[in-house]
């Protein structure tokens, strides 16, 4: 299907709220597009292709990828690359593109994990499938135990010297970790800029130490999954709808995941979010972006309306004390 030539709206940058991500000079959005499962070659590049143009439009200036994003692993830093050639190639200077590598992307010893090996070879990828000759931020992915921490921040340091990327990050790392991956980064003179976790209302292991390492620190935190896979929308008020993750065969989120107390406190949630005149999404992506040490929260979108929807908790992200009282009494029932 043809579609008529982007221009950007000029307007794009008078509604969205950009915080500066740790003590770095960078500002990201209070919400970027994370391209996890969306944008693969089992989508509609069509549809792809105007989430990321509406996504532009409304002040989301990141762009977040992996080498094994998809399906299948790949394919959306291709299908990304298109429309970056087709759409943004203007506008690249005002977007913030990231990639990542950590999980399996192909066979043999050199395709996984943390090895500088790996973490190069995979960049380098990353580039020829986005047509880029550098990324904003690259990432490991997870951490690997059977790797020494120093050659794995090595390799992002000798990546940022060689210009394949202006700033480096973790992902997945555990509190002591990542104090330790920062302090090494620290030393080689190429310092961490963000750090990558899962966080949510129903997932909140990173406040027992981690975003207060991140504080210590001076690293943004971007967090994934902040609508638990969903469950934090209105889309599982009346039950599991066939055409959703719990209602498909996945790996992520299934039917048994949707326990009567889960469905109790989902249905708790939303009576706050609808006095607070949001939706249940609005009022979850708003409670995790509610630490100023938590930058940017990511969401990941199948449809426009989606991300039009989020993007409207700039107009109510305070929380009074008496209604975090409440939500956290919910989530502690």
């Amino acid at each position: 299907m043809e579609i008529q030539r982007y221009v950007a709206d000029p307007n794009r940058y008078e509604n969205m709220i950009y915080r500066r991500c740790g003590r770095s000079g960078l500002k990201l959005p209070l919400l970027s597009l994370g391209l996890w499962h969306n944008f693969g070659d089992v989508t509609v590049y069509h549809n792809s292709r105007l989430m990321i143009r509406r996504a532009f439009d409304l002040g989301i200036t990141h762009f977040d990828l992996a080498n094994n994003y998809g399906p299948p692993p790949g394919s959306a830093e291709e299908n990304f690359g298109k429309i970056l050639a087709d759409d943004m190639k203007p506008y690249r200077d005002e977007m913030i593109i990231s990639t990542k590598a950590g999980y399996h992307m192909w066979q043999g010893p050199y395709g996984d994990w943390g090895s500088k090996k790996y973490l190069v070879s995979s960049l380098d990828q990353s580039l020829r499938r986005m047509g880029l000759d550098y990324v904003d931020i690259f990432y490991h992915h997870r951490p690997d135990l059977d790797t020494p921490l120093e050659e794995t921040m090595g390799a992002l340091d000798q990546i940022v010297k060689q210009g394949k990327a202006l700033y480096v990050g973790i992902s997945n790392y555990g509190a002591k970790e990542a104090r330790k991956a920062i302090n090494i980064l620290k030393g080689l003179g190429t310092p961490c800029l963000i750090h990558q976790p899962r966080y949510s209302m129903f997932d909140r292991w990173i406040e027992d130490e981690l975003i207060d390492v991140l504080g210590e620190e001076g690293v943004g935190g971007i967090v994934f999954s902040p609508l638990a896979q969903g469950l934090l929308t209105n889309r599982y008020l009346k039950g599991i709808p066939a055409d959703s993750r719990a209602g498909a065969k996945g790996i992520f989120l299934r039917p048994e995941h949707l326990t009567d107390e889960v469905m109790s406190k989902i249905s708790k949630l939303n009576e706050i979010a609808l006095e607070r005149q949001q939706s249940l999404a609005q009022m979850a992506l708003a409670w995790v972006l509610r630490d100023e040490r938590i930058t940017s929260a990511l969401v990941g979108a199948s449809r426009v309306e989606q991300l039009e929807d989020n993007v409207k908790i700039v107009q109510n992200l305070a929380f009074t004390a008496d209604e975090l009282s409440v939500i956290e009494d919910v989530l502690q029932g």
